[in-house]
């Protein structure tokens, strides 16, 4: 199982990285996507993959950092995509539940990313918060871009728009939560070949396992199991066919590996 969206540089999972990776090796999780924030993130998430094969990483400078972001220096992202570590750029997007960025700068950063993955030919990662018809809006002008919007917390019909779009939805712990009725009709909705199943860690703790704060990579099995609920077929299928979305849309394969 791979678990395409994860922060192994935050320090909740960074200060126990050993034992984080030996805990997913252990629940049948395989591979893991580390995701970069800002520049200084995206550094340390490159310097997380090396010299493990299992690990890949998506660089770029999100939303609700943007405003932190010195725009002189955001073309640094054209060189560190260059590691043989990075599979995608982001997560980029626009964030309108929180207030941290205003909305021009967030504009401004998300076009900037979606223009280098135009250039480099990366796929995006997408964090898209209460702000799906502006980043589809925005998207409108980059159709190469292939993309998966993460952590998805949407509406059934905000789903349909990003599926009529051709994007894939990644899905949290966020699906096994009780109140959550929309969310798992959404997951029906998706089509199997646009789903990825993802932690988001450390954040999105699922069930059964809410009372450990912090989440993990380990914890992506119980996702996939919800998915497999919904979707009525077993989780082993799940697994497959959510593993081979996320290779086909990161570019990876079994030969890759990463120079130590």
């Amino acid at each position: 199982m791979i678990d395409t969206h994860c922060h192994l540089t935050d320090p909740r999972l960074g200060s126990q990285l050993r034992d984080v990776l030996d805990r997913a090796k252990a629940a049948g999780v395989s591979r893991m996507v580390t995701i970069g924030t800002s520049l200084e993130d995206d550094r340390a998430a490159i310097a997380v993959c090396k010299g493990r094969d299992f690990l890949r990483c998506a660089i770029g400078v999100h939303p609700n950092y943007s405003h932190e972001a010195d725009l002189a220096e955001l073309p640094v992202l054209r060189q560190l995509q260059g590691d043989a570590s990075v599979v995608a750029l982001g997560e980029m997007g626009l964030d309108y539940f929180h207030h941290f960025a205003p909305r021009p700068r967030q504009f401004e950063v998300f076009e900037f990313q979606l223009n280098l993955a135009v250039e480099v030919n990366r796929p995006a990662v997408i964090h898209c918060r209460e702000a799906t018809d502006d980043c589809l809006g925005v998207m409108k002008g980059f159709p190469a871009v292939r993309a998966v919007f993460h952590c998805f917390t949407g509406s059934p019909a905000e789903a349909r728009k990003i599926l009529d779009r051709g994007y894939l939805l990644g899905f949290t712990g966020a699906i096994t939560f009780k109140k959550n009725d929309a969310l798992r009709e959404a997951v029906r909705l998706t089509p199997m070949d646009r789903l990825v199943v993802e932690t988001d860690s450390p954040y999105l703790t699922p069930e059964p396992m809410r009372k450990q704060k912090t989440n993990e990579p380990a914890m992506v099995v119980h996702v996939a199991a919800m998915i497999a609920k919904e979707k009525d077929v077993s989780v082993e299928e799940i697994d497959r066919i959510t593993t081979g979305n996320a290779m086909r849309l990161y570019g990876w394969t079994e030969a890759d590996s990463v120079p130590t």
